[in-house]
């Protein structure tokens, strides 16, 4: 990603790559995120690099690609906050203050791209120190409470590069949390900090901190993966999840299992998670019923029957709940069988519209999966014969 930007940056202004991305280089990772700061004249910057996809004036910020690599960039600001938990109000600042405003030192760092600053490595303080030492540390004591978001932050960070906490940090923390900081943040804005969560390498271990710091029961009582046999189960239910799976949605339901099913699509509503998520991970959350269900089954027709239109995730999650072997069945095999014939057959041999169409192909579907048809023409003998019995 170096190559196309670096070879479009000329001029006065220096241009610095920070944040995470310096981090992730001086820990011999791979960035996850390409975010410039331009100490300078921002239009300038962009009008070198191209056409943005995306701007947006609140922060002075653009994102644009160059050969398919995307980079977000943004003019060296300071920013204030009205009341805790507030949006921040920005205004132009030199790179040192930009530095300074960030969430936490190992991320107040600046690699400087051309200008003056080309070859230069800026830090707040403690800031190589503390990615050095693997370390998470707050800049100030305000942190928390200007922007409560950091808390999960807190825990993102802790659980993805396995860092420690930095003891004033854990204090801070745990005193905003107990403060109820995160009351003053809106839903939107903690549902995106989940979601960013739920999504990463090891979800688990994160919620596992939010439970450690209290996060989790701050957002909503009994929500979260709190102790080792809770985490074992979404580690277990992770590894029957097949590939076409969601792993996120799948470590929210589980976090939502001591939850009402009500009361969680609502959580997931104010987070401002879209409709369909939001009931693939509710009915997900319900996996007990599922797991009595399979445990049950003796046949093939009868994993298909209990499980009707459930998702992987829910699957899944029966599966790591004591189902292991008829889930795994019908997430590998059972799930991919498919019929030879499809309703216009039953309609052309004289079966009329209606419910009986249905009947007869879930009847042959039944059959094809306990092995009792062979080829097309067995199942639609099958079929029809349902479709009569059903009238």
């Amino acid at each position: 990603a170096a190559a196309p930007l670096l070879a479009r940056l000329a001029g006065p202004d220096d241009v610095y790559l920070v944040g995470g991305a310096v981090r992730d280089l001086l820990l011999g990772m791979d960035p996850l995120d390409l975010d410039l700061v331009i100490d300078g004249d921002l239009e300038a910057v962009a009008a070198l690099l191209g056409t943005p996809a995306k701007v947006h004036d609140r922060f002075e910020t653009r994102t644009l690609t160059l050969d398919g690599f995307s980079y977000d960039l943004a003019r060296a600001r300071r920013e204030t906050y009205a009341h805790p938990g507030a949006l921040p109000t920005v205004s132009p600042a030199g790179i040192a203050e930009d530095l300074l405003r960030r969430d936490f030192t190992a991320n107040a760092l600046a690699l400087g791209l051309s200008g003056t600053a080309r070859g230069r490595l800026l830090q707040a303080p403690h800031g190589r120190e503390d990615v050095a030492a693997r370390r998470l540390r707050v800049l100030h004591d305000e942190s928390f409470l200007d922007d409560p978001t950091r808390l999960l932050r807190l825990a993102r960070y802790a659980a993805r590069l396995s860092f420690t906490i930095e003891e004033r940090t854990l204090e801070l923390a745990q005193a905003a949390v107990a403060a109820r900081a995160l009351d003053t943040v809106s839903g939107p804005r903690l549902g995106a900090e989940l979601r960013l969560l739920a999504g990463q390498g090891d979800p688990v271990r994160g919620f596992l901190v939010l439970s450690e710091l209290g996060i989790d029961a701050a957002l909503a009582p009994r929500f979260g993966i709190a102790g080792e046999e809770r985490a074992a189960l979404a580690r277990r239910a992770l590894a029957l999840l097949p590939d076409d799976g969601e792993p996120a949605d799948l470590v929210l339901a589980v976090a939502g299992l001591d939850v009402a099913p009500k009361e969680l699509k609502g959580l997931l509503a104010r987070f401002a998670f879209p409709a369909a998520r939001r009931d693939r991970i509710t009915a997900a959350a319900r996996a007990v019923r599922l797991a009595h269900q399979l445990a049950a089954a003796t046949e093939p027709s009868q994993i298909a029957a209990a499980i009707g239109a459930g998702s992987p995730e829910l699957v899944a999650l029966a599966g790591a709940m004591g189902a292991e072997a008829p889930a795994r069945r019908w997430l590998d095999e059972l799930r991919h069988v498919r019929l030879e014939i499809d309703g216009d057959d039953l309609l052309a041999a004289g079966v009329a519209p209606g419910p009986a169409v249905g009947a007869g192909l879930a009847a042959a579907r039944a059959a094809k999966l306990d092995g009792r048809t062979g080829g097309r023409e067995a199942e639609l003998a099958v079929a029809l014969q349902a479709a009569r019995d059903r009238g």
